[in-house]
């Protein structure tokens, strides 16, 4: 099959107008078919006994006693049958022609029992004998934020997103699309793949590199099946978009949960290491560092440059995130001697200084004083030593005044966001928890409504920013 015709065949998967939901279960909550409520195209279901399935005429869903009787084309399978009767659903689907089916059903491989692995050979040869694109088994299948196509009910729909994230994991498909959703991260398209039997890393990665809509790609992978196919296409993809990779089981026993999740071969930590740098991707070692730089790709303009201008509101912490991003490997320098100039004519030292960081809550007012902060921005985007600027809010002092005034908070958000729109330089703000939370989160939420890059401490916003960093130097060719 040649790559083209995959991805034609994969895209009709991931942009399904009919969908069928094979062996979903009252037991379960209809797991399945409740989350396939926002799916803006048809649903059904396929149960054989209807005593599975009562009530179901009241979700609108029309049942079916085998996926041969729905009297269409079907695009898009999920299947939550026991192991045992698998095999005929992956046979009907093949039957069918269905353009790809997702067996979340586990119990294969990943368990080293004879049945399980009998079991997982037996659906593999039948998906390859009918030609059949198989997603797993053993995951959650795919996940079209725009069409909402979703599995699980917690996910947004409606709208589109711009970030792909690929999956061996459910769990972790799951809450990349929650917990990034909440940071500001929208997908575009993910796709939990479990044991990859016919569909691996690798094809999925070659889909969403020629997605229109997918603007980023992050990764959270397990094992290898074709180490240097791999390799091929994250490096060819990497020259395309960004790639974050976040590889699970390096530990030795980490390695030994991987092979009882998803019957992951361990890959050893120094080979794996000099491979992803040979690809050049941006590596990750948790759920946040991944959507942390999702994050800084989506929101931040790229650069080459590693020089910081800082700005806080403190003493204290204009020590912090100082040392904070020169440990990560940026460098903080000394402004010009004409930035030092015109910061002299307004900069109120009083309780503050200005040699970068830039110590300012005094001089901006804890960001109430706008034509301060403003002239703030333009001072280090006019400076030469400067490539990105980061700001930390200091929410922890001004939270009570910004609950009992909102219209501050949108002054002060308006007043950021208009520096992002215009700066040519990145521009990351960071919003650390406090003593009063819901007043973090809803300056969180107004400046990502506003398209501003928000971080929830030094060390995730700078790392984040040096990783994003050296994967625009390897595409201007500089590294």
């Amino acid at each position: 099959m040649s790559d083209n015709d995959l991805n034609s065949r994969l895209d009709r998967a991931f942009n399904p107008k009919v969908v069928a939901v094979v062996g979903d279960k009252r037991a379960m909550g209809y797991l399945w078919l409740n989350a396939m409520k926002t799916f803006t195209g048809k649903v059904y279901s396929v149960q054989v006994d209807p005593a599975e399935i009562p009530g179901i005429e009241a979700m609108g869903i029309e049942n079916f006693p085998s996926l041969s009787e729905i009297p269409v084309d079907v695009d898009y399978v999920v299947c939550a049958v026991p192991r045992q009767v698998s095999p005929r659903i992956i046979a009907d689907c093949g039957q069918k022609k269905v353009g790809a089916v997702a067996l979340f059903t586990s119990g294969f491989a990943e368990t080293e029992t004879d049945e399980g692995i009998e079991t997982q050979n037996e659906i593999t040869d039948i998906a390859r004998a009918s030609d059949l694109l198989l997603i797993g088994p053993n995951c959650m299948g795919i996940y079209n934020r725009r069409l909402g196509v979703r599995h699980s009910g917690d996910q947004p729909a409606g709208d589109a997103g711009n970030v792909g994230f690929i999956s061996q994991s459910g769990t972790h498909c799951i809450n990349f699309s929650l917990v990034g959703s909440v940071r500001g991260v929208k997908c575009s398209k993910t796709v939990s793949f479990g044991n990859a039997v016919i569909l691996d890393a690798p094809d999925y990665i070659e889909y969403l590199a020629n997605d229109h809509e997918t603007e980023v790609i992050a990764i959270y992978i397990e094992g290898v099946k074709d180490g240097p196919r791999l390799l091929r296409v994250l490096r060819e993809t990497a020259r395309k978009k960004p790639v974050v990779v976040w590889k699970g089981g390096l530990s030795k026993a980490g390695s030994r949960a991987a092979y009882s999740h998803t019957a992951s071969l361990a890959t050893a930590p120094t080979i794996w290491d000099a491979a992803m740098k040979q690809a050049s991707v941006i590596q990750a070692d948790s759920l946040d560092e991944t959507i942390d730089a999702a994050n800084v790709l989506t929101y931040a303009k790229p650069t080459t440059g590693n020089r910081m201008g800082l700005i806080a509101m403190t003493g204290g912490q204009s020590v912090v995130i100082t040392d904070t991003f020169e440990r990560e490997g940026l460098e903080v320098p000394l402004l010009t001697q004409g930035s030092y100039d015109k910061l002299s004519q307004f900069f109120n030292i009083i309780g503050g200084s200005y040699r970068n960081p830039l110590d300012a809550g005094g001089t901006i007012g804890m960001g109430f004083i706008p034509g301060n902060l403003q002239k703030l921005f333009e001072i280090l985007e006019e400076d030469e030593n400067v490539d990105s600027i980061a700001m930390e809010m200091g929410i922890g002092f001004i939270a009570r005044r910004l609950r009992d005034n909102p219209d501050m908070l949108d002054a002060m958000a308006d007043t950021l966001a208009a520096h992002n729109q215009k700066t040519k330089k990145p521009f990351l703000t960071i919003v650390h928890p406090g003593h009063v939370e819901d007043v973090s989160a809803q300056v969180r939420d107004k400046l990502l409504e506003r398209g501003v890059g928000v971080f929830a401490n030094f060390e995730a916003a700078a790392r984040a920013l040096n990783r994003s960093i050296a994967y625009w130097r390897f595409k201007a060719g500089l590294d």
